[in-house]
């Protein structure tokens, strides 16, 4: 089966990772170099930002995301030769209004790495001795790590560049579908070059809005800006990542804090803000003051594929035989990313679902009629102007 997906952030890669594993051929296509956007621009934490705030849905995909990097990074770092970090740092949550509620959500659901206690300000000094004395209690996650995204991206596109079934198309804008009585019979890129594949998988993030008008279906998922910064202290220097009021730090193995972030709609503009940056630098010198001793090193922005909960739509577009979604997974794109696209490659060959896809089907999408109408050689992805 060859298989063409079209978007190269981590849904995409980790898409092609699943369906080559099982025998399958790949053609990957983006619009920029693969691994950029929003999987790039990321913190990289293994769960969900306050879990018992989003569906159990979300959940369900995000509680797999350590796990299974694990397994992947154990498999292709040897062959990519990047090792992309999955740091066991644990997690402390200030947010005092959120105690009895996250203390309750790990009675109810007993998932390993939502596992937390109370800390009283003895016990957090222990914990992480850098915390602002203000706080005099927080909820402690031991379990929680985060990964090194930049570099789990770039350990993914060097192990799949490295297999003969999969083919790279980067800077290629996909332009049009060739299509023929509900089906797709190829895809079209900008420069008129045409490829054809038995099955199409749309892996776009914040750009898939894009295919509403030509597929005749609502998408919601649209951009939302995410600015960062990075400090760079000595190494092991920040031992947990923390949190308070949606702000987090993200200790990296060699002493890089990943600070952020912020949310702004401000269509497909990746500029970063000064005024959002100096909100990211206070919040961060809240939690843990000392970080005022230290330079930053960079700062960026990047675009969030926000949907309205943040369910993402994966599965078979209805009333089409072989178009296939993964996107829409907002903030929680890289731990939902793993179960996602295993969830996918079960549906696509017909196997054993690991999770109820109900949840997660793009028959959630409204038609604008009572079925997807389409020219021959339609206009389904634009570049940004």
């Amino acid at each position: 089966m060859h298989i063409a997906i079209i978007g190269a952030g981590i849904s995409g890669l980790l898409t092609a990772l699943e369906l080559i594993e099982h025998g399958c051929s790949v053609e990957i296509f983006d619009q920029q170099q693969a691994g950029q956007a929003a999987s790039w621009a990321g913190g990289g934490i293994l769960s969900p930002m306050y879990p018992w705030r989003y569906p159990q849905s979300v959940n369900d995909l995000a509680k797999y995301g350590k796990s299974m990097y694990q397994a992947w990074n154990e498999k292709i770092s040897p062959v990519s030769g990047i090792d992309f970090e999955i740091h066991e740092t644990g997690m402390l949550i200030f947010d005092e209004t959120d105690f009895d509620i996250g203390l309750n959500y790990k009675d109810q659901h007993q998932e390993p790495m939502q596992h937390c206690e109370l800390l009283q300000r003895e016990q957090l000094e222990q914990v992480n001795p850098r915390i602002s004395s203000r706080f005099q209690k927080a909820i402690h996650f031991p379990q929680l790590a985060n990964v090194r995204n930049p570099r789990l991206l770039k350990s993914i596109v060097e192990y799949l560049k490295r297999q003969p079934q999969v083919t790279f198309h980067e800077q290629a804008w996909v332009h049009t579908f060739d299509m023929l009585n509900q089906k797709v019979q190829g895809i079209k890129t900008a420069d008129g070059q045409s490829y054809h594949a038995d099955h199409v998988v749309i892996a776009t993030g914040a750009w898939s809005q894009h295919w509403s008008e030509q597929l005749q279906c609502s998408i919601p998922v649209n951009p939302v800006q995410g600015q960062m910064l990075l400090f760079k202290t000595p190494e092991n220097w920040l031992p947990t990542m923390c949190m308070n009021q949606v702000m987090y730090l993200i200790p990296r193995l060699d002493g890089h804090i990943v600070c952020g972030s912020s949310m702004a709609d401000v269509g497909f503009d990746q500029r970063p803000s000064l005024q959002t940056q100096q909100n990211i630098y206070k919040a961060c010198l809240d939690m843990v003051p000392e970080l005022a001793d230290f330079p930053i090193v960079k700062h960026w922005a990047g675009l969030r594929p926000s949907s309205p909960t943040g369910v993402p739509y994966i599965g078979p577009f209805p009333e089409i035989a072989n178009l296939w979604a993964n996107f829409g997974h907002y903030r929680n794109g890289l731990c939902m990313g793993p179960a996602s696209a295993r969830l996918l490659r079960e549906l696509m060959l017909d196997q054993n679902l690991t999770v109820d896809a109900t949840a997660y089907t793009p028959e959630r999408l409204a038609h604008f009629g009572s079925t997807p109408k389409f020219t021959h050689g339609c206009s389904l992805y634009r570049p940004l102007p």
